[in-house]
């Protein structure tokens, strides 16, 4: 390390304390310029009426999900869901002008086929339409088996009107040998060419699509073509469905929560600790800064929140494992500013690796999910990329800066010396197989259980199944946190649903209460108990089913994102680590704590909501993360001592990563438990299953990826090699 002059190092370290004291004020004192969820802030609620009475549930799908996407441009976490048998709702946090987006919400979308206009050298000058969604049927997906039958694709099906059918049949004799370009609000979604004079009204577009890409395009082709007029039936402006009392217990916790990390930090690693806790003072300032309106778009719900903390974990790991490496090569009896930039240097593979991976992720299930996915993935990118930043730049310069003051002893950042016995995880892995496969069994079998007893695997909430929305006005104006206190038990006793959601509405006495479904006796029996317990009117109350706000194709989006960031993140670690051990076994640890999450919620009946996505792609981010880090290591001692053998070679790995891996899941646990305790209800149910996550995570990397791996790489060096 080239050593600072003492002025230097004073000015570099009277910056970066000015800039981050700058941020963490800027970044406090315009908190209310954060777009933040229904369930944190309100929003806007609009209900539109399909023009026919009883609507196709093909129509009322499509209509539904081409609603989701045209309502995420005003915010990622907006929800549309069905109510009645032809009635839509919509939910848009971080709004507050129904009137602005109404009519845009409510149009179609604009369908057209064109035929290109060529100049005398054949270049396209302009689009012609020749169809509009108008002359448009229907459109399916079918097995395209080709014309001998071995066809191993899907294509779509349009089925033309009469008039279609003629229009379409004079631009194909047109055009046979050129495309027509299929464009959908504005955009061109595809441009099959024609093959031959299409008649009949019946055609097919072909090109061995994945089911997938057929079905988008069938229902891109369907939504252009709906019929359905949409005309608004009411619109409110809701309040917070979980109050003001949510947020400011959230930020409390995340005061506290910081707090014992800088002690803890401190404690550990002395000088560097301090470094640490000013690097992520000045990492909370940017992060509440790139959260203000307008700069992502990004709309904070507790999945938004979820986000953060994953962040704030890998910001501390990253520091973490760069201090753990200090401190060895100080072990060795290194210089103080060699074990610095030994440490640095050392720790960069797994710091890059493993935030890599889990970039990688969130740009999936940014690209591929929708909603609350949408939303996490938005936030966790933000902090990823801020941790990186923050714990390979701000944190060495600090460094350099308290070197250059004169922290040359090793005093001052602490010693670890090299292991000299390695805990025998490999001997013990039957006992960590049984434990795994004992819980996920013991989950297995509630599954079974559940669903005898309340109909299904999970006690799914109302993000997935739907229920009734009841409409009441109280005779007076009560603030969310009464309601909560006074008019949730009440319901809770009628209906027997655990956990009712209320909104309120606006400048009324109106309040939203959304519980499971309830039938007609059960209905009775609310209205009832409303108007002994408040005097309502219950004539007032009313109620409508309402479908999940978590549709079908916004499950699938999730579903989809999530194998396509696995596979992606497989083959990233196999390129790097070039061994497929290596990525598969970080794969399977995966697996095993989604299995385990699954478990959880199983036995324990939480609600699985939009919440439930989120812990799955937190628990999914960190278990990665964690075990890029000792996969790091192994990769290390590989080429450090090849004569050892493969099971002292996992054994001293793990051992020497250890602290980190303890550490690490402690300092991020932590941020989750004082979540938990000072948080309200529904945050609670949120951050329970975190902290079960990240207990998961951390005994998986440590006690069952490096086995995994092992009995792999043995199985991969005793397959036959091919010619």
């Amino acid at each position: 390390m080239k050593q600072w002059s003492k002025a230097k190092s004073v000015i570099v370290l009277v910056l970066i304390v000015a800039a981050t004291v700058a941020g963490l004020y800027f970044g406090a004192t315009t908190m209310g310029e954060i777009n933040l969820g229904l369930d944190l802030n309100g929003g806007v609620s609009i209900t539109y009426q399909a023009s026919e009475e009883n609507p196709s549930a093909q129509d009322m799908a499509d209509t539904i999900y081409k609603l989701q996407k045209r309502a995420e441009n005003y915010s990622t976490e907006a929800s549309v869901y069905q109510e009645g048998s032809n009635r839509i709702n919509i939910d848009i946090p971080g709004v507050s002008n129904a009137d602005e987006i109404l009519e845009e919400l409510g149009k179609p979308g604009s369908l057209e086929f064109a035929e290109g206009v060529y100049d005398e050298s054949g270049n396209i000058t302009d689009l012609k339409t020749v169809l509009t969604g108008q002359d448009v049927k229907d459109a399916g997906v079918y097995k395209d088996e080709g014309q001998n039958g071995s066809g191993d694709g899907y294509a779509v099906q349009l089925v033309l009107n009469d008039e279609g059918a003629v229009k379409f049949a004079d631009a194909t004799e047109r055009n046979i040998g050129k495309p027509i370009y299929i464009i959908y609000d504005s955009m061109i979604v595809s441009y099959p060419t024609v093959q031959t004079k299409i008649t009949g009204g019946i055609a097919s577009i072909t090109g061995a699509f994945e089911f997938e890409e057929a079905s988008n395009l069938a229902s891109t082709i369907r939504l252009g073509a709906l019929k359905l007029e949409l005309s608004e039936l009411r619109s409110n402006t809701v309040g917070a469905r979980l109050g003001q009392t949510a947020i400011s217990t959230s930020i409390k916790a995340a005061v506290v929560g910081l707090i014992i990390i800088f002690v803890l930090m401190i404690v550990l690693y002395r000088a560097a600790g301090v470094a640490a806790s000013i690097a992520l003072s000045m990492y909370t300032g940017l992060i509440l800064i790139l959260l203000q309106k307008g700069a992502f778009n990004v709309t904070l719900t507790l999945s938004g929140i979820a986000g953060i903390i994953l962040s704030i974990g890998m910001a501390v790991d990253a520091n973490v494992i760069i201090f753990t490496r200090i401190k060895e090569e100080l072990g060795l009896k290194k210089p103080v500013g060699e074990a610095i930039d030994a440490g640095f240097h050392k720790a960069l593979s797994a710091i890059l690796d493993g935030n890599i991976t889990t970039l990688i992720a969130a740009a999936v299930l940014y690209l591929k999910g929708s909603g609350t996915v949408k939303g996490f993935a938005t936030t966790l990118a933000i902090g990823i990329v801020l941790s990186m930043a923050t714990a390979l730049f701000i944190t060495r310069w600090i460094l350099n800066a308290f070197y250059g003051l004169g922290m040359d002893s090793a005093k001052f950042f602490g010693e670890k010396k090299p292991v000299e016995k390695a805990v025998d995880f490999v001997g013990k892995k039957k006992i960590f197989y049984i434990i795994s496969g004992a819980v996920i069994a013991i989950g297995l079998v509630f599954m079974v259980i559940n669903t005898t007893s309340i109909g299904g695997a999970f006690h799914y909430g109302l993000d997935f199944s739907g229920g009734t929305t009841t409409n009441v006005t109280f005779n007076e104006d009560m603030a969310l946190e009464k309601i909560q206190a006074d008019v949730v038990p009440v319901v809770v006793k009628a209906t027997g649903d655990q956990s009712p959601e209320v909104s309120k509405v606006t400048g009324t006495n109106e309040v939203l209460i959304r519980t499971r479904s309830l039938d007609a006796d059960q209905r009775t029996a609310l209205n009832e108990a409303l108007g002994e317990a408040f005097g309502v009117d219950k004539e007032l109350i009313t109620a409508e089913n309402i479908s999940g706000s978590i549709s079908n194709e916004m499950k699938m989006d999730a579903l989809v994102a999530m194998i396509i960031a696995v596979v992606l993140m497989l083959l990233y670690i196999w390129f790097r680590f070039k061994n497929f051990a290596f990525a598969a076994s970080a794969v399977i640890a995966l697996v095993h704590d989604v299995f385990v999450m699954l478990a959880a919620y199983a036995v324990f009946k939480w609600s699985v909501g939009s919440t439930f996505i989120a812990c799955i792609l937190t628990i999914v981010g960190y278990s990665i993360n964690a075990t890029i880090v000792i996969f790091d290591r192994i990769r290390e001692n590989q080429a450090l001592n090849a004569g050892l053998k493969s099971e002292a070679l996992v054994n001293k790995s793990i051992t020497e990563t250890l602290t980190r891996s303890l550490f690490t899941s402690l300092t991020t646990f932590v941020m989750v438990a004082v979540l938990y305790i000072l948080g309200v209800s529904s945050v609670r149910e949120f951050a329970l299953p975190l902290m079960i996550g990240i207990v998961a995570g951390c005994y998986s990397s440590v006690c069952v990826t490096g086995n995994i791996w092992l009995e792999l790489s043995k199985k991969i060096k005793k397959a036959p090699k091919k010619a």
